[in-house]
């Protein structure tokens, strides 16, 4: 045999032995999901799929996302602080000329050079003003979902005014780079779970599999069959009430995720993860109890995230873990279980936490940059009162930071809408700490031993806040400008009538 034929032989036998052993991927981000959303959190909501695969895996209840949509959606995919994408500040707007940088590698283009089928459904919102931001344009092979940040749940458009020209509702669903109108009344989470079991069904094992399911559930508006309703009409508030039962068919969509791929065989070699992408928004029936305030925070209700891993692979199952973790650790734990490399990358901020996960080995993150908004307005009209005692710190305390260093979080500037809301069925006046604090421009929270953020120990513990001020004006040093442009209103000329690239 040619020496040209036994190196052909080699890498032949290299490759099948390398997809016969990288695992399936299946990563479910749910949409505004809170902490008191799930069963096993003590909810009223019954969760029994999150509930079962979470036990039988490992919940990771030291888990942190960002607290609105595109930041955490695009730290999942880069591995990287939004400081370094220019995202730090708000949303993608349907009308805005914005999308996650095209010099990015994203997650599905790292697994794809290692030989994996990427496909993805459901939400996008990284930006679709011009067809190269486009899913399939940064790494999916298909792709079935809407691109904005929300719509309705049955006809599947999105309104949104235009600069100028009022307001305009749109188709936003897609079939590729097609527009899909043919699922009209057709429930979205139904629809996603549809769509994601027939990639389940027509995928060849013998090629490694990475699926990315982001489900509309339970983003806004309040929307669901109502015999997802029925079971909880003990709950005397109307949007808790639909709420739920939103929770319940997105609970239900997971378990018939989960069942076809039991089904088609490839559940023995399926890493599953299910995560949420923000708290919950408290004002449209999300409960974070008994965390503090909601999406859209710095505290955390906005930033804590319901997470875990399901999977026959993992080494230590049945287990809690409460080792530190964030969302942009996805991209090179999975990368790296998947047998890849993200030297192709720019410089992560993620860190592999597949042994942590899997064998319940210490987080090798001690430290959590939340995130630096120097544009950041409060909804809520919390009064603050401005310490100056760091105005010298060397770092602008009046903007809106917060970070995480082993047990300490330091806040800065405006935090987001600061209430503890009440347990679902609860006054205020019920679920509220005795102890009101004032709201200070720079706070510190013990959070392993007070993780409600009832006690601010910033005057206890100056040398603490130093530091972390300290580290707050390195990173912003390494940041890079916010990217935030101005509405556009060619956003409507889009040729296909849709939600879609119009430049």
């Amino acid at each position: 045999m040619s020496l040209r034929l036994i190196v052909v032989a080699l890498f032949l036998i290299f490759s099948g032995v390398l997809a016969a052993r990288q695992p399936h991927i299946v990563f479910i981000l749910a949409d505004d999901l809170g902490w008191n959303d799930v069963g096993y959190h003590g909810s009223e909501i019954r969760t029994p799929n999150l509930d079962q695969l979470s036990a039988d895996g490992v919940r990771l209840e030291n888990y942190y996302v960002q607290p609105i949509c595109t930041p955490s959606r695009s730290q999942l995919m880069t591995g990287r602080y939004q400081i370094h994408t220019g995202l730090q500040h708000s949303i993608i707007w349907p009308c805005q000329p914005s999308c996650l940088p095209l010099d990015e590698k994203l997650l599905p283009q790292l697994l794809k050079e290692v030989g994996y089928s990427t496909h993805m459904v459901g939400k996008w919102h990284l930006g679709m003003y011009k067809k190269e931001c486009l899913p399939t344009r940064r790494g999916f092979d298909t792709y079935f979902g809407f691109l904005t940040g929300s719509e309705d749940y049955y006809s599947h458009e999105r309104c949104t005014d235009v600069p100028g020209q009022g307001e305009h509702c749109r188709l936003d669903l897609w079939d590729g780079e097609e527009v899909a109108t043919n699922y009209s009344d057709v429930y979205s989470t139904e629809l996603f779970a549809q769509k994601t079991i027939s990639i389940i069904k027509n995928h060849k094992s013998t090629q490694p599999l990475f699926l990315y399911v982001a489900l509309q559930s339970v983003h806004a508006p309040l929307q669901v069959p109502e015999r997802y309703v029925t079971p909880y009409s003990f709950i005397t508030d109307n949007n808790r009430r639909v709420y739920a039962g939103m929770v319940a068919a997105m609970d239900e969509a997971v378990g018939d995720i989960t069942l076809a791929l039991q089904r088609q065989g490839l559940w023995d070699n399926t890493i599953l993860v299910f995560s949420t992408d923000n708290g919950g928004q408290t004002a449209l029936g999300g409960s974070n109890w008994p965390l503090r305030g909601r999406k859209n925070s710095m505290w955390e209700g906005g930033v804590r995230g319901v997470g875990f891993v399901a999977s026959p692979l993992l080494q230590l199952p049945w287990t809690i873990s409460h080792e530190l973790m964030h969302i942009s650790d996805w991209l090179p734990t999975l990368v790296g279980v998947a047998g890849g490399s993200t030297n192709g990358a720019k410089p992560l901020d993620g860190l592999d936490m597949w042994d942590m996960i899997s064998k319940g080995l210490r987080s090798p993150r001690l430290e959590l940059l939340h995130n630096i908004d120097p544009l950041f307005k409060n909804p809520c009209t919390d009064e603050m009162v401005h310490d100056r005692s760091w105005v010298k710190s060397g770092f602008d305390v009046s903007i809106q930071a917060a970070i995480r260093s082993a047990k300490w979080k330091l806040l800065t500037g405006p935090k987001g809408c600061s209430a503890w809301y009440s347990r679902p069925g609860q006054s205020n006046s019920e679920s509220s700490p005795s102890e009101n604090q004032q709201l200070k421009t720079v706070m510190l929270f013990d959070i392993e031993n007070d993780p409600r953020e009832t006690n601010d120990v910033s005057a206890q513990h100056p040398d603490v806040v130093k530091d972390l001020l300290n580290r707050l004006k390195i990173h912003q040093e390494s940041a890079v400008p916010i990217n935030c442009p101005h509405d556009d209103p060619k956003c409507i000329t889009s040729p296909d009538g849709a939600w879609g690239p119009w430049a």
